[in-house]
């Protein structure tokens, strides 16, 4: 059995999550707060990092289901899901910075961020809504992953926990 994941990682995970239902509901407010929460925290590694681990999760169950996503529909997708939810120019960043990296440019994409890391948790977020709604239901991608990464139903009442995938 593989060992329990520390407080940090799943405190990360939470942030990832909350990040990911917020951009899965459009929810402005929620985005924001959960954006603003990860930025003070000095959490941006941590959460890109499980970011990552989402997306390679989705990318592989959208794979096993047949569905067909190219890099051209994530690079829409993306684009898709963050409009309006975030100040134009993070959302002109985060757009291009996904389509330099969906298409293997990591350092153009590193380039385009300015330096700004919630650019990096953005897309990363953003593309787990887009690519998870291929598959799941939005309560139901909540839900698979606070499963996956090992958080409590109802751990700490932020979005995403018991109560916060209900409207989706």
């Amino acid at each position: 059995m593989p060992d329990e994941p520390s407080e940090e990682r799943l405190h990360a995970a939470e942030n990832a999550v909350a990040l990911i239902d917020a951009y899965v509901r459009s929810d402005r407010e929620a985005l924001l707060a959960a954006a603003e929460r990860v930025s003070e925290e000095g959490d941006t590694d941590l959460v890109a990092s499980e970011l990552r681990i989402f997306a390679t999760f989705l990318t592989r169950r959208v794979q096993e289901t047949g569905v067909s996503y190219r890099p051209a529909d994530s690079r829409e997708a993306v684009a898709r899901t963050v409009a309006d939810l975030l100040p134009p120019e993070l959302e002109f960043a985060v757009v291009t910075a996904w389509e330099a990296h969906s298409v293997g440019e990591e350092e153009a994409a590193e380039r385009l961020a300015n330096g700004d890391p919630m650019v990096q948790v953005h897309m990363l977020a953003a593309f787990c809504a887009a690519v998870g709604r291929a598959v799941y239901k939005p309560a139901e991608l909540v839900s698979t992953l606070r499963l996956a990464a090992g958080i409590e139903p109802g751990g700490d009442g932020e979005p995403g926990g018991e109560g916060g995938d209900q409207d989706t």
